[in-house]
Formats: structure tokens, C-alpha cells, sequence
């Protein structure tokens, strides 16, 4: 006998809610309700829509009828902050929003408590951005955004452990808050609500169970790995590309602090060893300033391009920003007028792979740890030219898919808690090998051309 299980899974883009349905060694996907998820400036600053996501996830919730038991996962670092009646003081500010500006340089890393990378969005800096605020002040509780949504929906204030760990105020050996770093930081512990961890029931919606997953979507798609064996890298591959590798402890040398790797937590304990790369944001951007080419079309005109005739550090903060893409592509990589579509998508995606590339033999370098294979999980595992690319950058093979890996990692935690999975994070991933759709892409070509190109990119 099958159960439903609905996850609930927010992208910096979209949304959607994704009935799974587990029983007799099936495991089977049915996206029953998207939403978008569109940020709005007002005022000079940028928010997103947290009403509006509510709303896309009741109407989702509605769709999928009867469940087991809802789980929510999104992206990392925003919050909303709620009042002493539960009300939410403001509309959360997005973590591409200029207030963080400069804050990182200022106050530094916090690397030997955290062991998280630096960059400017992280919690830690917003929070510092916001400490003056009315809001800040008049603040019972701070919840990041999966946090928010599972409270409007159980009335429960609390942080899911995987999240909480993206904030850079968690300590990464005790595994809960650092209150040495929230007191030296002028910051007010008591806006950090008690740590949860994936698995536990978080409270009830209708009298459906509520379960904290893998809420930072990373956490989850990670479980959603098909890996066999402890020797696999990892490409959770979408707006941004999280690369790393899956460990049991954390990496706090001064050399993991110097190639700006992250230890963040992961389900069961363990430690995702990871490092934030742009990913296909240049690429979404550009789309839609072309007005949504077919991107198939796109792709076999950019695989007919020269390999490697552009490439850019896509690490560089100036492509963090939205808006005029293809500027400051065509500038950073010294493109000529005359060159269109085709060259710049090439242009973005040997560059995507020179960066999967180098955070993959750094990560293995740093933990001391084996790569016989990359996986990449996510959307961008339909990008057939990323893989391939990644594939022949690494000069490892890439096994790709499952693309729902989020869903499935969000999934598969809320089935073990009511009982529908048993085991550990290697039975959960035998289950997705046995029932989702993988492509290998072994690699091609002479490695030295990627050296030679990593050089060029300043990489």
C-alpha cells in the first residue's frame, strides 16, 4: 500500500508543491501546483513576496488532497522577523538587496565558529545591516523562510537545523546557536528561536503532520543524490551551483578558509563541504533579457561555438546583480559586437564548467577525500551541454538527474519519519537510483585545453 507525501519546495524564482506517492518499491512525483515567486523593490530595497508564496502554497496544498504529512524546504538566509503576536513586521528583504554592502569587509568571517563561506548575503551580514531598524527592535522571533511558512501554518516558532546552519550564527562543531558571536556582534540572541532537527514534527495543518526536512533546499536535494559509495562529488545545479562533497565533520583550515569553502549541516549529521557558485543565474538573466528564446535552439547553436574561445570567472560579484547581463558579460569577456546569443550562451556555460571544475578539485583537496564521480542534481541536469561540459572540465564522469532531487530529498525524510522508508541515507538514495531517470556523460577531450582556459579566467 502507497502513502502521499506532499513537499513543498520554493526556488529563487518559483515555487511548487510536489505530491510523492512511496509504496511497493515505487517512488513516483506528481507537481500538482506552481506559483511564481517574483521579488518586489519598494522604497529603494528589494523584498520578496512572502504573502504571495503563502498563498501559492495553500492553493498547492489544496491541490494535492489528502497527505501523510507536509514538509517545506527554499532557499537559505532570508528571514522574516514577527512581533510578540506573531504578526510579521515587513515584507522579508531579498539576499540580492545592496544593504549588506561592504558589512562582510567590515566585520569579517567569523570562519573558526561558523566555517561558512563569506559572502555578503549571508544572515549574519543582514543582520547587521538591520540591527537599528524599528523592525529589528520591535522583534520577538527571527524565522527563516521555511520557518515562517511551517509557523503560519502550526503556530510553532523554531529553526530547522540545515538552515539555521546557513546563517552564520550557528557554531558548526556544538550545532546550535554560537552565543559568544551573537553578544560580540551586538546581535539579540533572544530573536533565535530553539534548534529542530529533520525528522521531527513541527506541529499540524488541519490536523496533516508538519515535519521539518532538509529546509534549506541544498540540504535536501542532497539526500536526493543517487550516490552508491562515499567517493562522489556533488553539483546541486540551478539559479546557483552549490559543489562539494558529502562528510562526517567540518573542514576549518586555514586553507579551507582561504578557498572560501562552506561546512554546512546536512541530514543525519552529516556535513555538506560545499562551495556557492553562480550557477545558471547569468544564463536565466540573459534569457529573459532576450524575451525567452527556446533555449533548446539556444543550446545546439551555443555546442556548435568554439569551446572555450570566452571564458570569465563567474565568481565575480559583478554578475551578482540583476539586470544588463549581457553588458557586463560582453565587457568581462572582451566580446565583439558582431558576436550574439550563441557565443555568450557558450561563453556562460564553459565558464560554469571551469568553475565546477576548480571547486571540485579544491573540495577533494582540502577533506582529503577520493572523487570517483560528480553528480548533478537539480534543473540543471536537463542542460545536456552543462553536463557534458562539466563532464569533460572535470575530466571525471557526471551522472545527471534525478532533476526533482529537492522534492525527492524533501520527500524521502518525511516518509522515514511516518514510517514509509526505513534505514539511513544510503537506503534513501538505493530508492531514488532504483526509480529515477540518470544520464552518464563520460568525458571527452584533452584536460590541458581546460587548464589553459581556468588561466585565462584568472581561475
Amino acid at each position: 500500500m502507497s502513502e502521499r507525501f506532499a513537499a513543498v519546495d520554493l526556488g529563487a524564482s518559483s515555487g511548487r508543491v510536489v505530491v510523492g506517492r512511496l509504496g511497493g518499491g515505487e517512488l513516483t512525483l506528481d507537481v500538482v501546483h506552481r506559483f511564481p515567486n517574483e521579488p518586489v523593490r519598494v522604497g529603494g530595497t528589494l523584498h520578496w513576496d512572502i504573502l504571495g508564496l503563502h498563498r501559492g502554497m495553500l492553493d498547492g496544498l489544496r491541490a494535492a488532497g489528502p497527505v501523510a504529512s507536509i514538509g517545506i524546504d527554499s532557499w537559505a538566509v532570508d528571514y522574516g522577523l514577527i512581533d510578540a503576536t506573531g504578526a510579521l513586521l515587513g515584507n522579508p528583504v531579498h539576499y540580492r538587496d545592496s544593504r549588506t554592502d561592504g558589512i562582510a569587509e567590515r566585520y569579517g568571517d567569523f570562519y573558526e565558529i561558523a566555517g561558512l563561506q563569506t559572502l555578503p548575503f549571508n544572515t549574519v551580514y543582514q543582520l547587521i545591516a538591520a540591527r537599528e531598524t524599528p523592525q529589528y527592535l520591535t522583534a520577538e522571533h527571527l524565522l527563516l523562510i521555511p520557518d515562517l511558512l511551517a509557523y503560519w501554518l502550526t503556530g510553532q516558532v523554531g529553526a530547522e537545523y540545515t538552515n539555521a546552519s546557513t546563517t552564520g550564527l550557528l557554531d558548526v562543531r556544538t550545532r546550535n546557536w554560537s552565543e559568544s558571536l551573537v553578544s560580540d556582534l551586538g546581535l539579540r540572541a533572544g530573536l533565535l528561536p530553539p534548534i529542530r532537527q529533520p525528522g521531527e514534527v513541527i506541529g499540524h495543518y488541519q490536523g496533516t503532520p508538519v515535519v521539518a526536512v532538509g529546509s534549506h533546499d541544498t540540504a535536501s536535494a542532497i539526500v536526493g543524490v543517487p550516490a552508491a559509495g562515499a567517493d562522489f562529488a556533488y553539483i546541486s545545479c540551478g539559479t546557483w551551483s552549490l559543489v562539494g562533497l558529502e562528510l562526517d565533520h567540518p573542514v576549518l583550515s586555514r586553507e579551507s578558509r582561504q578557498a572560501n569553502f562552506t561546512n554546512e549541516g546536512g541530514v543525519d549529521g552529516t556535513i555538506r563541504y560545499l562551495r556557492n557558485v553562480m550557477g545558471l543565474w547569468p544564463l536565466q538573466e540573459c534569457l529573459r533579457e532576450w524575451g525567452s528564446p527556446d533555449l533548446g535552439q539556444l543550446l545546439t547553436a551555443a555546442a556548435a561555438e568554439p569551446a572555450l574561445a570566452h571564458v570569465v570567472d563567474l565568481d565575480d560579484p559583478v554578475f551578482l546583480p540583476p539586470g544588463d547581463m549581457e553588458g557586463r558579460l560582453r565587457k568581462t569577456a572582451g566580446l565583439a559586437a558582431g558576436d550574439g546569443p550563441a557565443v555568450i550562451t557558450r561563453c556562460i556555460l564553459d565558464s560554469l564548467a571551469l568553475a565546477h571544475r576548480r571547486a571540485v578539485r579544491q573540495a577533494r583537496e582540502l577533506a582529503g577525500r577520493e572523487v570517483n564521480v560528480v553528480h548533478l542534481v537539480g534543473g540543471g541536469a536537463l542542460n545536456e551541454l552543462l553536463c557534458q561540459l562539466t563532464a569533460d572540465a572535470c575530466a571525471l564522469p557526471v551522472l545527471a538527474g534525478p532533476v526533482e532531487a529537492t522534492a525527492l530529498g524533501n520527500l524521502l525524510v518525511q516518509a522515514r519519519a511516518a514510517g514509509a522508508v526505513e534505514g539511513g541515507l544510503d537506503a534513501m538514495r538505493a530508492l531514488v537510483r532504483e526509480t529515477q531517470r540518470i544520464v552518464r556523460y563520460e568525458p571527452r577531450g584533452d584536460a590541458s585545453a581546460w587548464d589553459d582556459a581556468a588561466a585565462r579566467a584568472g581561475r
